[in-house]
């Protein structure tokens, strides 16, 4: 009885000993590859979701074990939700603007970085049933006429460029972001909405599309920062160094972005 009472006791402290031993090795695993293996959450205009699609691809096969995880939508809705706490790692906005929120809420880590430019262009369904020709048609009560949100990048520079188009819009429909206008224009719910030229390209053939003259165009430069208090800061200056290299900036060209 005795015996197997210390048999336990030893068996016990052996596989307290195996745990403890286990427990050190994993948290020195973890000290050691958190840069290359921790999770990255990135938080991005929804006009960059093809190309940051891809470049998050690259960057999980460049870092062992790595899965970056993407959070897409209006550039003002992000700026928000970082304000209140949303956990994020980088924040990659569609104008200067709402970046500028984010870092007047001391919700930056360091200085953001341009990293890319866009202009809009005007989407139509295929075939062009409105007839649209211009920007001037944006005027015409009789189109069903689509923007973002005003409180949206691609909201603000459709302002923009209606200031400088002279054009009194009647828009029909206010969406949260650009892929929803898009959304709109392929479903031909609407007969034109404004949507930047990188999701043109990305539509494909599902539209028409109509330059908007350079003398009426508005550029948006997108800036890229590492969000304050980061769960994984080390990837998340990764990520942007990815996006700033030769190999992002042709991801980003091939999507018609244009140099910062």
């Amino acid at each position: 009885m005795l015996r197997r009472l210390i048999d336990k006791r030893l068996l016990a402290i052996a596989g307290a000993l195996i745990l403890a031993i286990g427990v050190v090795a994993c948290g020195s695993s973890d000290d050691s590859d958190s840069g290359d293996s921790g999770d990255l959450t990135v938080f991005a205009a929804a006009s960059l979701t093809e190309a940051f699609t891809n470049l998050g691809k690259q960057y999980e096969a460049e870092h062992d074990g790595a899965k970056v995880k993407f959070n897409f939508a209006s550039s003002s809705d992000l700026a928000a939700q970082i304000d209140q706490g949303a956990p994020a790692d980088v924040f990659a906005s569609a104008d200067e603007p709402n970046m500028q929120k984010v870092v007047d809420a001391d919700m930056a880590d360091g200085d953001p970085q341009a990293f890319a430019g866009n202009v809009l262009e005007i989407a139509v369904p295929k075939g062009n049933p409105g007839k649209i020709t211009g920007i001037d048609d944006f005027s015409d009560k009789d189109l069903k006429l689509a923007i973002c949100d005003l409180e949206a990048p691609c909201g603000n520079a459709a302002t923009e460029v209606f200031d400088k188009a002279g054009v009194d819009a009647s828009i029909d429909t206010y969406e949260p972001d650009v892929k929803s206008v898009l959304t709109k224009v392929e479903l031909g719910e609407v007969d034109a909405g404004l949507v930047y030229h990188s999701d043109v390209l990305a539509a494909g053939d599902k539209i028409d599309s109509i330059k908007i003259p350079q003398a009426d165009q508005v550029i948006n430069t997108y800036p890229i920062v590492v969000v304050k208090d980061a769960g994984n800061p080390e990837g998340g200056q990764d990520f942007i160094d990815l996006v700033l290299s030769d190999d992002g900036q042709a991801e980003l060209a091939q999507w018609g972005f244009r140099a910062p």
